[in-house]
């Protein structure tokens, strides 16, 4: 058995802000029943076809809790025997939530899928659920808890990454999320966010900086070094002894931003689909999830990325496309370098850093844009990998039908 992905959507992304993002007033539950509306309008959809609904959501605290995929279900009057799962691991949640839903389709447990996820920081910030990995002094002690703009400069450090490449690689991927935008190569999947009385919110990615420049970078000072406790220090220099200095490289323009949004895609068997009368994009070759040292923390999603491309019997060099979630430019740097990619196959319009970063939707919001630019270019094979909290990764390699 093998699993077909029928359909994606997302919505745009708004700033993750309370006071100024562009969603900060739309409930979660509202976003996500316009998406669901989204794939019945486009597929003709009866949702007594859809045996489970899986999202990943990092926030489930506030109107993200009480299993917001299950609730928003019945909330949008979808079939009540849809299983409704709410899963988090942390920034891979969305691609998690994919990954659970190929397995179900192969191992024959439901037929037809549909996976995603959301996350609204205007509305439940970064922490707001107070987990213990984050406030109890003992539980991060023995965790070794890092923030992650530590762990990027970390790898930046340990990769010799100047600030001068990172600010680069920010820069340039502004202007291809913005050269994306204009030129329409989001419009196949992006539906716009309309309020209660059918207004528009939001048509576009809200977060994109068009006219980011070098010379703005250089005015950014460096954020991360403040979150350095002593402990931390200590073991970084036992852990990677070959790091003389920290080097604090990292900055609000080269670093992700947080966003709002969500994102969902329509999984099942191709019998299913054709029972149905779904057409068939592409189809998952591959899934891998994986960990890596928390201190570093964020080569998971690198890690399951080869581990994924060796899954599916391909080479790197068969891959026709990147898209690798922007968890700091020093990632992205490491990701190219180390697996030989050239930038003309790697986040080829923008990711998290300059699109915005909706932690439980990035996910799914990675696998839609590369589905989407991989029928623009007719390219027949494509990844999407994304680095989680405490080492956690994700990567997901597709297919592309008739390519």
């Amino acid at each position: 058995m093998e699993t077909y992905i029928f359909d994606a959507v997302r919505t745009p992304r708004g700033k993750g802000n309370a006071k100024k993002g562009a969603l900060k007033d739309v409930k979660p539950m509202h976003l996500l029943s316009q998406l669901y509306h989204a794939l019945e309008e486009r597929n003709g959809l009866d949702s007594k076809a859809i045996g489970a609904l899986i999202l990943g959501c990092v926030g489930q605290f506030g109107d993200q809790g009480s299993n917001i995929a299950k609730i928003s279900s019945v909330y949008h009057g979808w079939d009540d025997a849809i299983n409704g799962m709410t899963v988090n691991t942390f920034c891979s949640s969305a691609l998690t939530a994919i990954g659970l839903a190929h397995a179900q389709v192969v191992s024959g447990m439901s037929d037809l899928v549909v996976a995603g996820g959301i996350e609204m920081l205007s509305r439940v910030p970064m922490f707001a659920d107070k987990g213990a990995w984050f406030l109890d002094p003992d539980v991060m002690e023995n965790t070794h808890f890092t923030h992650m703009g530590v762990s990027a400069d970390l790898i930046a450090s340990q990769e010799g990454f100047t600030r001068e490449e990172l600010d680069a690689y920010a820069v340039q991927s502004h202007q291809r999320a913005a050269h994306a935008t204009k030129n329409g190569h989001f419009s196949a999947s992006l539906i716009p966010v309309v309020g209660e009385k059918g207004n528009k919110i939001l048509t576009h990615d809200e977060c994109i900086r068009p006219h980011s420049t070098i010379e703005g970078m250089k005015t950014l000072p460096p954020i991360f070094e403040q979150f350095v406790s002593p402990s931390i220090r200590q073991k970084i220099k036992e852990r990677y002894p070959s790091v003389q200095q920290l080097n604090h490289v990292h900055h609000l323009g080269n670093s992700p931003q947080m966003a709002d949004g969500a994102s969902i895609l329509l999984l099942g068997s191709l019998e299913k689909g054709r029972s149905l009368g779904l057409t068939p994009r592409a189809k998952i070759k591959a899934f891998d999830s994986t960990a890596c040292e928390p201190i570093v923390m964020l080569l998971g999603g690198q890690l399951s990325v080869q581990n994924a491309v060796r899954k599916a019997g391909l080479k790197m060099e068969d891959i026709d496309l990147h898209n690798f979630a922007e968890a700091f430019s020093a990632t992205c740097l490491k990701y190219q370098r180390d697996l030989n990619v050239s930038s003309d196959k790697f986040n080829v319009n923008g990711c998290t850093m300059t699109m915005g970063h909706a932690q439980g939707a990035s996910g799914a919001m990675i696998t839609t844009t590369l589905l989407d630019e991989m029928e623009r270019r007719k390219v027949k094979y494509g990844v999407a990998g994304i680095s989680g909290g405490a080492g956690l990764g994700a990567a997901i390699v597709i297919e592309l039908i008739n390519a």
